[in-house]
């Protein structure tokens, strides 16, 4: 049973994780198209004949991009802290199976220990009893 809760917290963790990724690669677009839009941007500036209206559209998208990479870096941290306390689960879900594997160690020896001695004393009974008799 812990060993299952184990299992479902590795999961959750491991979900969260591929969801971290994919927020991250999703920042590293919106600087990509940040960067193509400040090149983009340049060119215009550069031409003979400045178009105020790409200038105001990249200059807007520009503004859009900014937002959105500041929107994603706060998602980024929020899911890094839920990753961290998902991390902290994970171990202490971990650390109960390994109290109840060596729970269970300890049980098993104190059993075989029981059943041992009992053997011995089985023994020194019908060694007994035939000392007895002779």
């Amino acid at each position: 049973m812990r060993e299952n809760e184990l299992e479902q917290r590795q999961m959750e963790m491991a979900k969260i994780l591929a969801f971290l990724n994919k927020q991250e690669e999703d920042l590293k677009n919106i600087k990509l198209a940040q960067q193509r839009n400040s090149e983009e941007t340049e060119e215009l500036y550069n031409m003979e004949s400045l178009d105020i209206q790409q200038l105001e559209s990249h200059r807007a998208y520009g503004i859009k991009l900014t937002v959105d990479e500041n929107n994603q870096i706060i998602a980024i941290a929020n899911t890094k802290a839920i990753l961290d306390k998902k991390k902290i689960e994970v171990r202490e879900a971990h650390k109960k199976v390994e109290v109840l594997k060596k729970l269970k160690e300890k049980q098993e020896q104190e059993y075989y220990k029981a059943f041992l001695d009992a053997e011995v004393k089985e023994i020194d009974d019908i060694t007994s009893a035939r000392f007895n008799i002779e």
